[in-house]
């Protein structure tokens, strides 16, 4: 096929997003929350980081040096956007990457050295690239729902430093409740899986040719380590900023 044929061919797609971002953003304008158009400079970022990634990886998928170098690209700036998340600072950038890098090594030890996927550099960019981008996720909404509740709820976590607690356990239920809300949504995509949606692990190895028998196996293994990695990546996190001293600035 010719370019100019492959061109014409992405035109119904090109519409087609048009369209969809015009509806996102006609809504959140017409609703009038805050950065309406937010949602459309995001894909626009994801359209040109997916064709840059798309061009290095047909040239680095099957060499393990640059799979590796690949997978600590992703986990950098995954790093990065947590840490800007929870609100920047160096020890914060610390504590973010012990955190998802504890997440991140835990959960790929276990998914290749048990077998449940075959350890090669392409598996390992899959498995790798989606373990931690939803650790990214988990822990982003950990620490800022911990932020929120300290904030919302200074007057008791000051009420339970005047009576001598640490500061560890002055916020430390609060630091459990921001694990549990964070990693609601992976669990309840997990329980709707094959019910409500089709993942994306699924349907992609579908269409790459695999049996429905070997995708559903593939993905059952992804959210598995989804929901092992955001789980360590939390729980370390809140134990590592957990201990509060002062109100969290808004």
């Amino acid at each position: 096929m010719t370019l100019p044929a492959e061109l014409a061919g992405l035109l119904p797609t090109l519409v087609g997003v048009v369209l969809l971002l015009a509806v996102v953003v006609t809504v959140l304008r017409g609703y009038r929350t805050q950065h309406p158009f937010a949602p459309a400079f995001a894909l626009l970022r994801g359209i040109l980081q997916l064709a840059a990634i798309s061009l290095i990886l047909s040239g680095i998928i099957n060499d393990p040096l640059w799979v590796g170098v690949g997978l600590l690209v992703m986990f950098a700036a995954a790093v990065g956007t947590v840490t800007r998340r929870i609100g920047f600072s160096r020890a914060h950038l610390v504590r973010v990457a012990s955190a998802m890098a504890l997440g991140v090594i835990v959960t790929l030890s276990i998914v290749f050295a048990t077998g449940a996927i075959e350890f090669s550099p392409r598996y390992v960019l899959a498995i790798g690239g989606i373990i931690i981008g939803n650790a990214m996720s988990i822990a982003t909404l950990s620490g800022r729902r911990f932020s929120e509740a300290v904030g919302d709820h200074w007057d008791e976590v000051e009420g339970w430093l005047a009576l001598g607690a640490t500061p560890r356990q002055s916020s430390r239920d609060l630091a459990r409740r921001a694990v549990y809300f964070a990693m609601i949504p992976s669990t309840d995509q997990t329980k709707t899986t094959g019910l409500v949606t089709l993942p994306g692990a699924f349907v992609g190895a579908i269409f790459g040719g695999a049996s429905p028998l070997e995708a559903g196996r593939f993905q059952i293994v992804v959210l598995a380590g989804i929901l092992c990695a955001g789980s360590i990546a939390a729980v370390t996190l809140l134990h590592l900023i957990s201990p509060v001293t002062q109100k969290p600035v808004p």
